[in-house]
């Protein structure tokens, strides 16, 4: 060999160990992007879920395996818009490995193909949208909280069985909001009387007297909402104020949270005590995993947690497990996926398995809003509605 062609052997060489180098450090990390709500009202929300990521990559130890973590969290300003220009920076510029979070139905719905069509992981924290559960299902997507409609649902059954008569239905007008009210309306009995739907999103209606109103004379035998974060604390208030809590008995879903109660604790609104609402999960839940994320939430934080939380919490812990169960080879899709599906992890929920349209199947659970041993308000179970229930949609999952 000349001296001209070890020259450029060399170089090749050095080019190409630099490849490998470079190639190592990617590998070093799990690169996760969490899409929450950190401006607006909303933020309340994301605040709380964040929280919950931070907390989980702590106990972890800022570890999946052998790979370190790295987390970018991304704001979607409540509007489906940014929350895909968000989510297309994190599949394209950041090439994450997971993309996590969404709060809203309609942000999701707007951003999951980037994520899908780009062959990475989706986990959703919170939405459940019931197209993602049937038509549009995906071997790529997984939920850590339920299908919209399977909390409502819970709700309509606990009802039917207490013997209630008639209903009057609020929500807000977007996907979610029509999931909750038709899966309250696939199991309660009884007779809905009068339904509204307000106006939702960055300038969302938070006067509801005109509805109280309504309800007040349409004869029902309780009011059913939906009305999650700033907007849950101006109905309660209202609600509280018109005096309906003594002739129009309050039923809810993800509206009476942790998020919601230190508030209305600290504005003396003790109409929501003993108040009934329907989820997966409750701060109580006799699950270690759960007493452990609980407690020391409550310790950082001097604060209860919310489902949202919880559900974000979960979002790491499984991810976590896909990673430890493939030894970090994140390019094994299916590898990562069967890991994923498998659900090998301590839940705060508890052990619980995934449909076909990867929801989570799971129990449901009757709570009512309590004062604690140190006097703050919080929710409590009080009954189990449903035992490993599956969402309606899965059958129209051709997965």
């Amino acid at each position: 060999m000349n001296k001209l062609s070890k020259i450029l052997s060399s170089s090749i060489l050095a080019v190409a160990l630099s490849g490998v180098g470079i190639g190592a450090a990617q590998a070093d990390s799990v690169k996760i992007g969490f899409v929450t709500t950190l401006t607006t009202p909303a933020a309340v929300i994301g605040e709380d879920m964040k929280d919950a990521v931070n907390l989980a990559i702590e106990h972890i130890g800022g570890k999946m395996g052998n790979l370190d973590v790295d987390l970018i969290m991304e704001d979607d300003g409540f509007k489906p818009d940014i929350g895909k220009q968000k989510t297309d920076k994190l599949v394209k510029q950041d090439d994450v490995d997971f993309v996590a979070g969404y709060i809203w139905s309609h942000v999701l719905l707007a951003s999951m193909k980037s994520v899908l069509d780009s062959g990475k992981f989706l986990v959703s924290a919170n939405a459940g949208p019931s197209k993602i559960a049937g038509k549009l299902c995906h071997q790529n997507f997984f939920s850590t909280s339920w299908q919209n409609d399977q909390t409502p649902m819970a709700m309509g059954e606990h009802l039917s069985k207490q013997g209630v008569k008639s209903l009057y239905v609020m929500a807000p007008n977007y996907a979610a909001g029509k999931d909750m009210v038709a899966g309250v309306e696939k199991t309660f009995t009884g007779e809905i009387v009068g339904k509204d739907f307000t106006k939702w999103g960055a300038d969302a209606q938070l006067d509801f007297s005109a509805e109280l109103a309504k309800a007040k004379s349409s004869g029902a035998e309780g009011i059913f909402v939906f009305y999650p974060g700033k907007a849950g604390g101006a109905f309660i208030k209202q609600y509280q104020q018109s005096g309906l809590q003594d002739v129009l008995p309050l039923y809810t879903v993800f509206t009476v949270d942790a998020i919601a109660l230190p508030k209305l604790q600290g504005g003396n609104l003790a109409g929501v005590m003993g108040s009934k609402n329907t989820q997966f999960w409750s701060p109580d839940l006799d699950v270690a995993a759960n007493k452990k994320f609980v407690g020391d939430f409550l310790a950082k934080h001097d604060r209860y947690p919310s489902f949202y939380a919880a559900q974000a919490y979960d979002s790491i812990m499984l991810i976590n497990s896909a990673v430890e169960a493939t030894g970090g080879n994140l390019e094994d899709k299916d590898a990562v996926r069967a890991a994923m599906k498998a659900a090998n992890y301590d839940s705060i929920r508890g052990k619980y398995t995934y449909g076909n349209n990867h929801m989570p199947i799971q129990n449901f659970y009757l709570r009512e809003v309590v004062e604690d041993d140190a006097g703050r308000w919080t929710t409590k179970i009080v009954d189990t509605v449903y035992t490993n229930h599956q969402d309606p949609y899965a059958a129209d999952c051709a997965l």
